[in-house]
């Protein structure tokens, strides 16, 4: 079997108590914390630039670069906000993260705060984890009484603060800009750029806005250097990440592994494809990046490799598929899924959206017409690179993928609903057996 994990961020996740302060000392916590207070802020700064770590909420633009558009210190606020909205179909990697190893995430924040100069952080979370929300707080009660956060960190007389907010479940808080309205107490929308959050964010004061994984991967970077880092990955594409199959695999899970590691690897590593079934489909980043099919398996899983294949690696989010699944019906709940996210603030996207709604249900249900394929590529064309954000961006590249590679199944929905041709029983993850009662439930 294929042995090319890094356990870093779920090296004891399996601790019986693996969130606790005590865990995570044990573990080495809050040592980075250390030695970056006895670093030079410009110098934690550069070590973070020169790892070439890029974020891992999707965009991959590198972090410490982006750190450094900051507009330059003149005496008031700043900011950074964690982006811990984790909203998308089958993105589910920094939820884990927060729950195993919350410590990870605060000591990123602490040092990352000391490098840009800021005093006051927060991390945004969805709100309808609350068991996340609970854990995230209770860890915050942890460092403080510990000396890690507060008025004296460490004793070294700085002030470093952070707030867990909870946001109301929006998908578009994900996007930084309308996360950082939603902070403020606005409602979440995207706001037109420039300026941008490094020059006016939060308070229309210089922010950094940054992904979990992106911030909880700082600590590792300090302590062990940039060049540790660097020998992970690939040349563009350093570092290590965490990849979340689900689906059709023997074995799903967060398989926290270098860039560039390929799908066959992790299918390896996942048990292969279940029993008895192929693989038909995937998703290289979750629902709002370009599928791939079986013949794209070799290819690195970096953010430049898959970009060239015609898709992005977005949040690692890797949702795997078998023959018995209907194309046209996943796109379908994908597309209901962005139509009604949808912040209505622009036009393209708010009216593209229903529409793409409308054409792929009527498609689903076999009552498709002969132009609804045409309809459906003229209004991805016209969401495409048009709407305020990406999230319109992100509701065209499903349908269209979808169209390149099975254009059958479309044409097919003219005639014959999906239901008919890919009967859902037979795509159910879990066999007729796990499905029963408990024994000595008493059922109506």
């Amino acid at each position: 079997m294929t042995d090319t994990l890094t356990p870093i961020l779920t090296k004891f996740w399996d601790d019986p108590r693996s969130w606790t302060l005590e865990t995570y000392l044990r573990h080495g916590g809050y040592r980075a914390l250390d030695k970056a207070l006895a670093m030079a802020p410009e110098e934690v700064l550069a070590t973070v630039k020169d790892s070439s770590i890029r974020g891992r909420g999707g965009a991959g633009f590198p972090t410490g670069l982006k750190w450094s558009f900051m507009s330059p210190p003149d005496g008031g606020p700043r900011y950074l906000v964690v982006n811990a909205d984790e909203s998308e179909p089958g993105t589910c990697k920094d939820v884990p993260l927060m729950m195993a190893n919350p410590h990870a995430l605060l000591e990123g924040v602490l040092i990352s705060s000391y490098a840009i100069g800021c005093e006051h952080a927060f991390i945004y979370l969805r709100g309808e984890v609350v068991h996340v929300y609970r854990r995230l707080l209770r860890a915050v009660e942890e460092a403080r009484a510990a000396g890690h956060l507060g008025d004296d960190v460490h004793g070294t007389g700085r002030r470093l603060e952070i707030t867990v907010h909870a946001g109301a479940g929006a998908y578009i808080c994900g996007e930084e800009t309308a996360l950082l309205d939603s902070l403020e107490g606005r409602r979440g929308q995207p706001r037109l750029k420039p300026p941008f959050p490094g020059a006016a964010g939060l308070y229309a004061r210089p922010t950094s806005v940054n992904n979990v994984e992106s911030i909880a991967s700082v600590p590792g970077i300090i302590l062990n250097g940039s060049e540790w880092f660097k020998d992970m990955g690939t040349e563009k594409s350093t570092g290590f990440g965490i990849f979340s199959l689900s689906g059709h695999v023997t074995n799903p899970g967060q398989f926290e592994a270098p860039l560039g590691i390929t799908m066959r690897e992790l299918i390896e590593l996942a048990g292969g494809i279940r029993s008895g079934h192929r693989l038909k489909f995937w998703t290289p980043g979750g629902s709002s990046t370009p599928i791939f099919t079986d013949e794209h398996l070799d290819i690195p899983l970096d953010f430049d490799s898959v970009a060239a294949a015609g898709s992005m690696l977005g949040t690692r989010a890797l949702q795997v598929f078998d023959e018995t699944v209907s194309v046209v019906r996943a796109v379908s709940r994908w597309t209901d899924f962005y139509a009604h996210e949808s912040c209505g603030k622009c036009t393209p996207c708010r009216e593209g959206t229903w529409w793409l709604r409308q054409i792929m249900t009527r498609i689903e249900h076999g009552q498709g017409t002969q132009h609804d394929i045409d309809t459906l590529l003229d209004v991805c064309d016209n969401i495409f690179g048009r709407s305020f954000c990406a999230l319109g961006d992100a509701a065209t590249t499903p349908i269209t993928s979808a169209l390149k590679y099975f254009r059958d199944e479309f044409e097919a929905g003219m005639h014959t609903p999906a239901s008919v041709l890919f009967p859902p029983e037979r795509s159910v993850v879990f066999a007729a057996a796990d499905l029963k009662e408990p024994t000595g439930m008493v059922t109506a």
